[in-house]
């Protein structure tokens, strides 16, 4: 049986043709406007309170609108964008050393592999300087100078210091301000919080988004909730994984919903593998944990040049140590992107030079930064990231070196949208990590950060307002027949799992397929790999149909329900990503094919025939889902083999 078809090409009609330097002014002055009067009458739903849900959220409510915010966690602040730690990028030039919005924006085409749009990683390039001052504004505590100038520092990809920081806790930080923003607005009448909720169904009126059927997680009470548009702003799906740095929560329901209901899903094949992370310890293990990039500043990457070396790391000389990425890539060093220096990782433990008690590692040693900064400035800068080290790992890196080893961390696929961040569904809108826009094939570090607030403070509240504009739309409630409709596919789903009463619980189908998603879905894939997936997701899929259990009801607290419905999304999910991998027969960013490498081992892409978006567009489960090609025009950066060497 074919795995998919291919329908017409799409493309994106919203971004302004002219200098790339101007089309977002020209799009803000051609899009339509809402007077104040009549922004009032409009209601838009905001589902995820992170930093690009929550700083919508409150910049939307501050124009006038009445938004209803969702998040399924007890608190907006505790969405996953707290965990973020190493930094946020932006074009301010501060250190004067030949920074731009033009760098910026040429360093995110490239580190993504030319495979983004040019419009809109200008647009995200521009915003950035704008960001760092609404956040000072805020109160955000960045780090600053001796003198009381901000600090910046590098990330990977970049020759420049542009990363501004909150010590190891930028996330953290970045989502109180935006927290603080939001409870302004809660205080104000002007935003509905709904906390402990879960979206579980998108609702279409004449083939627009007009609500969503979300679950009370306490009380199990489903409801329907109406609104003029809906705004996704819900997060990655690394957790497809099982094993990654999300937090436990993270999935893809809202976002597969909408996918469902005919919003396409781009590029699900561009995942993200994290090269400073904790490594596995056993089979015990539900997550991992996120050193920071921001570590590879001072931290300098190495390992034993002699296989099966167990010596313990200081006692291994200068002479018997390979710094491989200073050695391989000596103009970027220990600060190649995130996708090179997995591989590189990778291969050196496939050489049998791993570290550790799995061989599954490398070390990443602060003697040097130690010797010439002082313990006292590393602790400055790094003091709870090492802290979390040694509470995880009982070692202590001042003394010794840290283990890291790649991990699932952010995915740069998410849903389709133009320009405006609207999705192929007309009103549904898509931000931050949940959409595919900005990244490509590879997310620079510091970068998520920078498009989460980008979307929610300063590109949706105005392309939002040009759709609402085309109103004023039918007033409708959940007794409408397509509301109905969503909230008893909901109830039937839910019925449907609890009916299963198998003989297996959901997280080891969870582990499971995280297994088999990370063997032949991960840092390489290979067409025989990727086959052999897709027999085994759909194997599974039907056993978890057949065995899962769900114990408890509908109608109360119930955290086994929950997981249940995440997992049997993200065995569809899971499917499409090996279809989309398998599909794209070249090697780019973080989609890395065995078969299409350069002789030196480096991805190889094929520009003459994939240079393109894949939307994909969702048909009945077991029919061939069918590819709709964007395809990628470069104007200002032209495709190149990436060099960091």
């Amino acid at each position: 049986m074919e795995l998919f078809t291919e329908g017409d090409p799409i493309a994106d009609t919203k971004a302004p043709a002219g200098p790339i330097d101007r089309r977002w002014e020209t799009r803000r002055f051609e899009a339509k406007l809402v007077n104040p009067a009549n922004r009032r009458k409009m209601t838009v739903i905001v589902v995820g309170t992170g930093l690009a849900g929550g700083s919508a959220a409150a910049t939307l409510a501050e124009q006038g609108y009445h938004v209803k915010s969702y998040c399924y966690q007890d608190s907006p602040r505790r969405a996953h964008s707290i965990a973020a730690q190493g930094g946020i990028n932006a074009a301010k030039n501060y250190r004067n050393d030949g920074d731009s919005v033009h760098r910026l924006f040429y360093d995110t085409v490239k580190g993504g592999d030319f495979r983004s749009r040019e419009s809109n990683v200008h647009r995200l390039a521009e915003v950035s300087v704008n960001i760092i001052d609404q956040c000072v504004a805020q109160g955000v505590p960045f780090a600053r100078e001796y003198g009381g100038l901000l600090d910046t520092r590098s990330f990977g990809g970049a020759q420049v210091q542009r990363t501004f920081y909150a010590r190891g806790q930028t996330g953290q930080q970045l989502l109180l301000g935006a927290y603080q923003a939001l409870e302004r607005q809660i205080g104000l009448g002007s935003v509905e919080m709904n906390a402990r909720h879960e979206m579980l169904e998108l609702v279409l009126v004449d083939g627009k988004a007009r609500g969503i059927v979300v679950r009370d997680l306490v009380t199990g009470e489903i409801s329907t909730e109406m609104a003029d548009a809906v705004v996704l702003a819900s997060g990655g799906y690394g957790n497809v994984f099982y094993l990654s740095t999300n937090a436990k929560g993270c999935n893809v329901t809202a976002t597969w919903r909408a996918h469902r209901k005919g919003a396409y899903f781009a590029n699900p094949c561009y995942t993200q593998i994290h090269p400073t992370c904790i490594p596995v310890s056993g089979d015990h293990q539900s997550k991992l944990t996120l050193m920071s990039e921001s570590l590879r500043n001072d931290g300098r990457v190495w390992v034993p040049k002699a296989k099966g070396d167990d010596r313990s790391p200081k006692d291994i000389p200068e002479d018997d140590r390979d710094y491989y990425l200073e050695r391989i890539y000596p103009s970027f060093g220990n600060l190649v992107p995130r996708d090179i220096a997995s591989r590189a990782a990778k291969n050196v433990c496939d050489e049998g030079r791993g570290v550790g008690p799995t061989k599954l590692g490398v070390y990443l040693d602060f003697a040097d930064a130690i010797h010439r900064l002082g313990r006292k400035a590393i602790e400055a800068k790094y003091g709870n990231l090492f802290e979390m080290y040694e509470r995880i790992t009982g070692e202590d890196p001042y003394e010794v070196p840290m283990r890291i080893y790649p991990a699932v961390h952010y995915t740069m696929g998410g849903l389709w949208v133009d320009y405006d961040l609207q999705s192929s569904i007309p009103g549904l809108f898509v931000i931050g990590e949940a959409n595919f826009s900005d990244h490509g094939a590879n997310r620079l570090g510091a970068s998520a950060l920078m498009q989460g607030l980008a979307d929610g403070y300063f590109v949706l509240p105005t392309t939002i307002a040009n759709y609402l504009a085309s109103g004023p739309l039918d007033k409708v409630d959940a007794s409408h027949p397509a509301a109905v409709e969503a909230r008893t596919d909901v109830e039937d789903r839910i019925r449907r799992l609890l009916a299963v009463n198998g003989d297996r619980t959901v997280d080891s189908f969870h582990r499971e397929l995280g297994q088999i998603m990370w063997e032949h879905c991960g840092m390489e894939r290979s067409e025989a790999g990727l086959r052999k997936a897709i027999d085994e997701i759909r194997a599974l899929r039907d056993q978890f149909w057949q065995r899962v259990k769900v114990s408890g009801t509908g109608e109360e607290l119930n955290q086994s329900l929950e997981k249940a419905g995440r997992v049997a999304d993200f065995f569809e999910l899971a499917e499409l990503m090996c279809i989309d991998a398998l599909h794209r027969e070249e090697s780019c960013g973080g989609h890395f094919r065995a078969e299409h490498q350069t002789p030196d081992g480096e991805a190889q892409r094929d520009d003459d025939r994939f240079a393109y978006v894949a939307a994909w567009e969702f048909t009945a489960t077991g029919e061939p889902s069918v590819l709709h090609k964007e395809d990628l025009k470069f104007e200002y950066v032209h495709p190149t083999q990436r060099s960091y060497k």
